[in-house]
């Protein structure tokens, strides 16, 4: 199954890092859908101080493109990202208006 990892920051504030947790909680129907429809089969998120790490398997219709085309003109999913673009700073390594950025896989205990 295809796996993505993907990393940002969330901006240095304790307040707003709670509250980004919250919504995660139990995230939007409509974002949660989103997500299955695009075929994500599994996604993780994980945060260390302001680092945040996402881990997607997805099936093999999965596309990051294709997601985004559909983000894009699904407008509970805007909504959604506009709220949580308000917590979230680009990378260093983030082209403009990007904020997910793939990271790049350097070990797999399987391949040894």
């Amino acid at each position: 199954m295809p796996r993505h990892c993907l990393t940002l920051d969330l901006k240095d504030d304790a307040t707003a890092i709670a509250e980004y947790k919250r919504y995660h909680v139990k995230i939007w129907p409509e974002v949660k859908q989103s997500l299955l429809d695009a075929g994500v089969v599994e996604m993780e998120i994980y945060l260390l101080g302001t680092r945040m790490f996402m881990i997607m398997d997805v099936n093999d219709k999965f596309s990051l493109s294709a997601k985004a085309a559909a983000d894009a003109a699904n407008t509970k999913v805007q909504e959604w990202e506009a709220i949580m673009g308000g917590f979230q700073q680009p990378l260093p390594q983030s082209r403009p208006g990007q904020r997910w950025v793939a990271m790049e896989r350097v070990f797999s205990l399987a391949e040894q």
